[in-house]
């Protein structure tokens, strides 16, 4: 069931995105060649815990960390370790938390260093499809027009776009109905509602769409070995449009 939030609500979700943006921030100024990525992870821990949170992310479904960080080939829910950043690579940093019972979720693709052309366009495409599918998250519109607003963009660029995985509804629990796929028809599925609270997160490769997992179980790569990208705002539907919660003012 798709669940309609109170303004309190609302605000009580908008402060676990809060928190969540400014780990994401305080992690931008950290990544960099020999950082490991499982160091990135006990930084974000000790930050969300001491803003008052809670990471949503460790123990979620046996998941082992408090962030999922995806390097270059890899789409998502990559499992912080001793791997160490290297120059010229893109790392996916996807950030849940919670607090007072409500959830917080976004993510970004930073790079490491310099990085190489394709690699940053493919970035900035990403970035952009984000904004495209929020533009399309209006009351009256339908849930598949985000996707079909993604799609259109990123497939226009020569990019593909990940079927498997897709955005959730938020609130009270991390990942609430309805599904938010990143392609479709428009016009299909559930009608937005002012007070439906969404995570949208395009996740787009440079190659071809098909993905796999890791012997892990949890780290999901793109099949040709291209690269690939990962951005996502929590927004609440308002009257007025979409309002952007995982920000950090």
């Amino acid at each position: 069931m798709v669940k309609i939030r109170t303004e309190g609500e609302i605000e009580l979700i908008a402060q676990s995105n809060r928190i969540v943006s400014e780990t994401l921030d305080m992690l931008s100024n950290r990544i960099k060649p020999g950082v490991s990525t499982g160091e990135l992870d006990s930084m974000a821990e000790k930050f969300i815990k001491e803003k008052g949170g809670r990471p949503a992310f460790k123990g979620y479904m046996g998941f082992p960390a408090s962030l999922c960080i995806s390097i270059d080939d890899e789409v998502v829910h990559g499992i912080p370790n001793g791997k160490v950043l290297q120059e010229g690579q893109i790392v996916s940093i996807d950030c849940g938390v919670e607090k007072s019972g409500y959830y917080g979720d976004s993510a970004r693709t930073f790079a490491v260093g310099e990085i190489d052309p394709d690699k940053a366009r493919l970035m900035q495409v990403t970035q952009e499809s984000l904004y495209k599918g929020i533009e399309a998250a209006k009351e009256g519109n339908y849930v598949s027009d985000i996707g079909h607003a993604v799609q259109s963009f990123v497939e226009a660029q020569g990019y593909s776009v990940v079927r498997e995985l897709v955005g959730h509804g938020i609130g009270s629990e991390l990942h609430e109905e309805p599904q938010v796929p990143n392609y479709g028809s428009p016009k299909q599925g559930q009608r937005l509602q002012a007070g439906m609270c969404l995570a949208i997160e395009p996740m787009i490769n440079a190659g071809r769409k098909e993905i796999v997992t890791d012997s892990d179980g949890w780290t999901v790569r793109t099949k040709d070995g291209s690269n690939s990208a990962h951005f996502e705002h929590t927004i609440a539907i308002t009257n007025n449009g979409a309002k952007i919660l995982s920000v950090s003012n």
